[in-house]
């Protein structure tokens, strides 16, 4: 995506005819775009490797949750004793909440880069407007990976086995890692429009939980009331859930795939101009 700049012509002594500024100096193609997009990623990772405290979220989410719910819920939702079969089930669930979850810190980081002056700099530098958002979003896909494979490693070590093809498995990663990219527009968006980076975790919070439990993450949705059923239906988190659950397991995976895909797509056509949008006027 690229960004046009205008510069000023220099001032020039009267009588003295203007100096114009040589053809498309003032427009970034793709592979400057790229470059920026590569040194800001790497300013990101500077970052967390100076602050790794800004990991544990990553390291040790996927770990606590996956613990939580196996040894405290796994009893009575699968029953005593068959903790190892929901493992099968809740490990791929957990996925699509580990992309949501990690998609949050997309907005909050975006407020408190504004609130620190960070977007000063930005703004007098001659770097696509874009490509900040877009180096944000791909160092998030990485700290997801991690997440993601250290979810993989609990699940392994509590009995989840693969029954699904690797190229299923790496499908399901992949699709979780497309959702999750497409959940961070809307918390940029939400980083861009309010004032406080807690303002943006208390309105994720309020997002978030309906759709977690609200889904077939933890549980299967025939156990819940009907009006519930119904919302699970429709909830973009149960077609990633089910559809890496299906791909994971080896059983079919019906509709599942493409209707995350399409709500991946929707998710990013309607955020992603606004936020980009958003950003420029703040810049």
């Amino acid at each position: 995506m690229s960004t046009v700049t205008t510069t000023k012509p220099a001032p020039t002594a009267p009588g003295q005819p203007s100096v114009a500024a040589p053809r498309g100096e003032g427009r970034i193609g793709l592979r400057a775009n790229l470059r920026h997009i590569g040194a800001l990623v790497r300013r990101n990772a500077l970052q967390i490797k100076q602050d790794p405290e800004s990991m544990f979220d990553v390291l040790f989410m996927p770990i606590i949750f996956t613990l939580l719910f196996v040894f405290v819920f796994g009893g009575a939702v699968s029953g005593k004793g068959n903790q190892s079969q929901y493992v099968s089930y809740l490990v791929p669930g957990l996925m699509a909440m580990m992309g949501m979850n990690i998609a949050m810190a997309v907005g909050t980081g975006v407020n408190d880069d504004f609130k620190k002056g960070v977007m000063d700099r930005f703004r007098s530098m001659p770097i696509a407007r874009s490509s900040v958002l877009l180096a944000k979003i791909v160092v998030e896909i990485g700290r997801m990976l991690v997440a993601i494979a250290i979810l993989l490693g609990m699940g392994f070590i509590l009995g989840l086995t693969i029954k699904g093809s690797i190229v299923d498995l790496f499908l399901s990663i992949g699709l979780s890692v497309v959702f999750g990219a497409s959940l961070m527009w809307i918390f940029i968006l939400l980083g861009l429009t309010l004032s406080s980076a807690q303002a943006v975790q208390g309105m994720a919070m309020m997002v978030l939980m309906p759709l977690q439990f609200g889904s077939s993450i933890f549980a299967m949705p025939s156990t819940m009331p009907g009006w519930l059923q119904t919302f699970t239906d429709y909830n973009p988190l149960s077609n990633l859930a089910d559809a890496a659950r299906a791909l994971i397991n080896g059983t079919p995976v019906g509709d599942w795939v493409w209707m995350t895909l399409a709500w991946s797509l929707a998710i990013t056509a309607v955020t992603m101009p606004l936020a980009v949008r958003k950003f420029r006027q703040k810049t």
